[in-house]
């Protein structure tokens, strides 16, 4: 249990990496707001002040903490964990009504985009059906050999250097194993894909395995990451979408050539993303080097106080708090706070946060009210875990 604070105010980047890391902290580290664009847009015309840098004004306004991430100097993927294809293809709308624009995009699906409806399109299709749409459609897109995947030259150097004093911590994006075959192929297709064709899903995983290798390398040599995500989102309410023996056999020794990668160029802490329930994963991520999981949807029945106990400081956990409770006031959301954050927070290695991108049901007055909650929390832990068995909100 992490209890003795730190001497003194670090600075962001010592606190996320004490946080990290289960040592003392001044406070622990606060990740800064994820919310949807369209909570925001409902924010502002409650108050919130408009600023010229969307995610910095929103942590100054908040009071919480910064991280970079280089995703501009590493391409990625979309916002909706589409793989990123150089050059990309033609995007063009197909089809509109007053509701809905049917879209075929420049990442090669085709999606129905709602326009009063805020979160993820509808995917209609997907851009690989088989091997001849890997090899002729996405494979020559996702050639780390063509120049724009990753800074190089005086850009990297130039980049480097802004780095190399930086006082916030700094992660970059990796690859991801399941999550862009997934987004490839649809749900349905990758998972017969595994028994009709597993050639071709391993050749996509090894190749994803070896762009990652080769576009993170130079940026890797150049700069000191303090962190690292693995991005997935493979899980619902029910646990994964493909078995872990499925995932042992397709994309774990994919997955250790990057994290050997990062680990090799002093990169710690690799953090995978996956949304639902995740917990029967989270040996194999282990065992590959993985160090941490986010975000734990508390509405896929994930338990972070739970998973603390089990893996004790194996495993760094951030989100955990339910974004459902925001939306129901002061009550509910110290209920939802001091019933796990206290001892979370106590324990170490644990950065709290929503369990997802906070929804526009959630107004400015709860968000701002949970906000100065969560900071109260994190400066004081053991006060606030002292309220919470007061309020029958924790029990040991």
């Amino acid at each position: 249990m992490v209890k003795n604070k730190s001497s003194g105010t670090m600075t962001e980047r010592e606190r996320y990496l004490a946080t990290a890391e289960f040592r003392p902290v001044d406070r622990t580290f606060l990740l800064s707001p994820w919310v949807w664009s369209e909570t925001v847009e409902r924010w502002r015309k409650e108050g919130l002040p408009t600023t010229g840098d969307y995610w910095n004004g929103l942590a100054e306004y908040f009071r919480t903490d910064l991280v970079g991430e280089a995703c501009a100097e590493h391409k990625f993927h979309d916002d909706h964990g589409t793989p990123e294809l150089i050059p990309p293809l033609e995007k063009k709308i197909l089809s509109e009504t007053e509701e809905y624009q049917v879209i075929r995009t420049e990442f090669g699906s085709t999606v129905k985009k709602f326009k009063n409806q805020p979160g993820m399109p509808e995917w209609l299709e997907y851009p690989v059906k088989d091997r001849q749409d890997w090899e002729t459609l996405i494979k020559p897109r996702r050639d780390w050999r063509t120049p724009g995947w990753t800074l190089q030259g005086e850009e990297l150097k130039r980049y480097a250097e802004q780095m190399k004093h930086r006082d916030h911590a700094l992660g970059v994006w990796c690859a991801s194993l399941y999550g862009w075959p997934r987004c490839l192929m649809g749900v349905e297709r990758v998972s017969t894909m595994f028994y009709d064709d597993p050639g071709l899903v391993h050749e996509m995983c090894e190749h994803i395995a070896e762009w990652a290798v080769q576009t993170l390398t130079p940026l890797l040599t150049a700069v000191q990451f303090d962190f690292a995500f693995i991005w997935e989102d493979m899980a619902g309410k029910a646990g994964p979408l493909c078995s872990p023996a499925t995932y042992r056999e397709f994309c774990l020794e994919p997955l250790k050539r990057v994290t050997s990668l990062l680990h090799q160029h002093g990169v710690k802490h690799i953090i995978v993303d996956s949304d639902g329930n995740n917990d029967v994963l989270i040996p194999l991520w282990l065992e590959a080097g993985v160090t941490g999981l986010r975000p734990f949807e508390i509405a896929a029945g994930c338990d972070a106080v739970a998973t603390r106990r089990k893996y004790g400081q194996d495993l760094i956990i951030q989100g955990a708090i339910d974004k459902r409770a925001l939306a129901q006031g002061p009550e509910e959301i110290d209920r939802e706070v001091l019933s796990k954050v206290p001892w979370l927070c106590m324990q170490g290695g644990y950065f709290p946060q929503v369990d997802h991108l906070v929804p526009p049901d959630v107004s400015l007055e709860n968000y701002t009210y949970y906000s100065r909650l969560l900071r109260a929390v994190v400066e004081d832990p053991e006060r606030h875990l002292h309220d919470a068995k007061r309020r029958g909100f924790w029990k040991d």
